[in-house]
């Protein structure tokens, strides 16, 4: 078993653990339980408890193993000549320089793989830079792992990802080939223009390469990931960009197909259910964790097996947490399409209030949900008075 399934299995005994602590400080207060009740209810807690903290310690045998790997890793490296400590020297440069007004050096642009073909006054971030800022884990925006990720200027893409000599394959009265008749067949990513500020003390300035390469790409890593989760779960003024745009018709709020269902449970899997077989193969759930562990509490009815199970066990599909998910989607997020267009650019500015100074990083970029048939949205079913 793996670090996330550990981390999933742990936040479901975590939780099961609250509600039988909880329902043990009733039985205190309630002069009808008796001694064997509440020692049946503290055999419960005790049990949990102790679930709770064995599989924080394998967890903890992993993080220690892997320290172990890291530190053995670097003690047998020269290190400060490794390609690693070479480059994390070259950005280090390149963000003191900037904080200086100064241009960066054509060699630290050689080292970072820019060559010396751009001018020294240039502020286009290193191409290899930009890169790591993009495609590195990054886990603040949990669709990087499911979504589609490109960095490519002016990109235009078929809205399906296999054709054949004819269309005829396809059922006129099926969603997707509505879609593509409505839409088109391919679909082109604009250009939104954003910038994220990461601020910089003068302590860590001063510091040392390492610490101020760390600070700096955690900054703007953490920066470009909200912006992305931001906007495809916008819901008050949602773009083309969300995946809860509107869709202005009565009875039909969203672009994307809703399905209903009496609680959550059923909701999503009424909405697996109805996508077409072509995306329910390669389907993902996104929801907020607390919405999940609601819809656990409701069905495990206190039965704790199902807060260690892993969601894919009970829903059938894997599940994706994400805390601006306010209605799950379900659906097939190759079809889900983040690029960043032309280069990104670096600057500096200052706040004259408190005197920090930040390192600023403007960047171009659009989410495409490229077929909306490949989406469902999971809707409790309102109750009528």
């Amino acid at each position: 078993m793996n670090r996330y399934q550990l981390e999933q299995m742990k936040d479901g005994v975590k939780e099961q653990l609250k509600i039988e602590n909880e329902n043990l400080a009733k039985m205190y207060l309630d002069s009808k339980t008796t001694i064997e009740t509440r020692q049946e209810q503290q055999k419960i807690v005790k049990d949990l408890d102790e679930r709770f903290e064995g599989i924080k310690n394998q967890i903890k045998e992993i993080d220690d193993k892997e320290a172990k790997e890291m530190a053995l890793k670097n003690k047998n490296k020269n290190l400060g000549n490794s390609e690693k400590d070479i480059r994390i020297n070259a950005k280090a440069e390149l963000i003191r320089n900037v904080m200086a007004g100064k241009a960066a050096t054509k060699e630290v642009r050689n080292v970072l793989g820019d060559g010396a073909s751009l001018n020294d006054g240039d502020k286009i971030l290193p191409r290899t830079v930009a890169n790591e800022l993009l495609y590195e884990p990054m886990a603040k925006n949990p669709l990087r792992g499911i979504s589609e990720m490109t960095n490519i200027t002016n990109l235009e893409i078929p809205k399906i990802i296999f054709s054949l000599d004819d269309d005829d394959f396809l059922d006129s009265d099926s969603a997707t080939a509505k879609e593509l008749e409505a839409d088109g067949a391919s679909v082109t990513f604009g250009r939104n223009k954003f910038k994220v500020f990461c601020d910089i003390t003068e302590t860590v300035l001063k510091g040392t390469n390492t610490n101020l390469v760390q600070v700096v790409d955690a900054g703007l890593e953490s920066g470009l990931a909200k912006k992305e989760k931001k906007v495809v779960f916008e819901s008050t003024n949602p773009t083309d960009m969300s995946f809860y745009n509107k869709s202005g018709e009565s009875g039909n709020p969203y672009l994307i197909k809703t399905i209903e269902g009496s609680d959550m449970y059923e909701a999503i899997i009424n909405a697996l259910a109805d996508l077409e077989d072509d995306y329910s193969e390669n389907a993902n759930i996104v929801m907020k964790k607390a919405d999940y562990f609601n819809m656990i509490r409701t069905l495990a009815n206190g039965n704790t097996t199902l807060y260690t199970a892993q969601p894919e066990q009970i829903l059938g599909a894997p599940v994706v947490f994400c805390d601006l998910a306010k209605i799950p989607v379900i659906g097939d997020f190759r079809y889900s399409h983040f690029n960043y267009d032309l280069e990104m650019f670096y600057d500096r500015a200052k706040d004259v209030k408190t005197g920090i100074e930040s390192f600023v990083l403007t960047a171009y970029f659009d989410h495409k949900i490229k077929m909306k048939s490949a989406f469902r949205l999971a809707v409790v079913k309102s109750v009528t008075p």
